[in-house]
């Protein structure tokens, strides 16, 4: 590792940003017009600013209509230069909770508990493996690792149960639990493993083709006071996020990350962490895709009594997102997230819009795991997911837990290890190899 970049210092808190007033149509009208002469755009001689895209994530009605068209454009031409006009992308994975400890106390959170809730601290490796098994029996190429953040520092359960095993931390146990993954079932894993520093980062490449890591959000004031959201996380504090985002660029690490909509921040906040991450990609180019996910509460959490994201709020999120992002960079909303429980229509209404602010991809759906951080939101149907993108005039294609533009330049992004595990699940586009699952034809 002796080409390893030097570890960088934590940035400098960005500055608090006063709740916005809310702008008048003509000055929403007149950011619509900024937009779309080019405003927003990926050009370093004309940035984005946080005053538009502040104004524009307050676009409703008519307006939101013009944002949403705007946004579409833009994802057009996103897919035209990434070689796969009309395609609308999945990643079919199964999810390997490996661990529900965690050392932050994020107030919405249903998915990390306590020792005495769960029959382990961890999952052990054959139990990773017989997930994964049964995802590669039902045509998946990804499985995506979801843990809580180094939980040994906070749970003598964790440090035991570690410590019987030989293994040092949780990211050691991550590691050779991706190996197992990757040498025994051939499938690719993605990693959820939190905060890491620059030499976990590039120590875990070895084993994963791509990581991911949300921002969530660059407000402090919900990391630094009472009653805020991320109050008593320590990983959750935005400038340490920021840094593990920069430096999964300097570790060449194909990375996802993304926002969080309706978690107490304003327009500006939510603005300025959009502003952060395509800065980060332009920088590094290796954030391959942006997650814009709505807040729902959930029972038996401090956050329960909050209300929803409001879902015209998340799409004007995506819409933003899309317009600011480089060319190159994905926009996925999660489609479970969309629309009321047991109401299909209300569902299909709400993805159909996601798919109109300019989305390319809907993340992970699994034919075989739920989704462990939002258990009560089933996946929809991938009949039913591709009735919807088909409905809006494209194509659903499963892909890789890397894109293809990743695929196409390996000696830049991938350890040599992975090239041909990767390669073996690629099409000759860089997508994923249409896999059928056991007992079909």
């Amino acid at each position: 590792m002796a080409d390893l970049p030097a570890p960088v210092s934590l940035p400098r808190p960005l500055a608090e940003l006063p709740e916005p007033a809310e702008p008048s149509r003509t000055e929403v009208r007149v950011a619509l017009g900024r937009a779309a002469d080019g405003a927003l755009a990926d050009d370093p001689e004309h940035p984005a600013t946080l005053a538009d895209a502040t104004t524009l994530l307050a676009a409703r009605g008519e307006e939101l209509d013009a944002l949403l068209a705007l946004a579409a454009a833009r994802r057009d031409e996103h897919l035209a230069g990434e070689g796969r006009s009309g395609v609308v992308t999945y990643s079919p994975k199964v999810f390997v909770p490996l661990t529900r400890l965690c050392r932050d106390r994020c107030h919405y959170c249903t998915f990390a508990t306590v020792p005495g809730r769960l029959p382990a601290a961890y999952l052990e490796r054959d139990e990773v493996l017989e997930i994964a098994r049964a995802g590669a029996e039902q045509g998946c190429t990804e499985v995506l690792f979801t843990l809580g953040d180094r939980p040994e520092e906070r749970w003598t359960a964790a440090r035991d149960w570690l410590g019987a095993r030989d293994l040092g931390s949780t990211l050691e146990h991550v590691e050779q639990s991706a190996r197992a993954v990757l040498t025994e079932t051939g499938l690719l894993p993605h990693l959820n493993p939190g905060v890491m520093d620059l030499v976990e980062l590039q120590r875990l490449r070895g084993v994963s083709p791509s990581m991911g890591m949300m921002l969530e959000t660059t407000a402090t004031r919900l990391w630094s006071r009472p009653g805020g959201a991320h109050f008593g996380s320590p990983d959750k504090e935005p400038a340490l996020r920021r840094r593990v985002v920069d430096d999964a660029g300097r570790a060449r690490v194909p990375f996802t990350s993304g926002i969080l909509v309706g978690i107490g921040e304003h327009r500006a906040e939510r603005a300025q962490s959009l502003l952060v991450l395509a800065e980060s990609a332009r920088r590094g180019g290796h954030l391959q895709e942006l997650i814009v996910q709505n807040f729902r509460a959930k029972p038996d959490t401090a956050m329960r009594g909050e209300p929803d994201a409001e879902f015209d709020a998340l799409v004007a999120a995506v819409a933003v997102a899309r317009l600011i992002m480089p060319l190159g960079v994905s926009v996925q909303a999660p489609p479970n997230l969309a629309g009321e429980l047991d109401d299909s229509q209300s569902a299909a209404d709400d993805q159909a819009l996601l798919l109109r602010a300019g989305i390319d991809d809907w993340g992970g759906v699994s034919p075989v795991t739920p989704d462990h951080v939002n258990p009560e939101r089933p996946w929809p149907g991938l009949d039913a997911l591709r009735a919807v993108t088909a409905t809006a005039g494209f194509t659903l294609s499963p892909r890789l837990t890397i894109y293809p533009r990743y695929v196409r330049d390996p000696d830049r992004w991938l350890h040599p290890a992975l090239v041909d595990p990767l390669i073996a699940l690629a099409d000759e586009q860089g997508l994923a190899r249409v896999r059928q699952p056991a007992g079909t034809r």
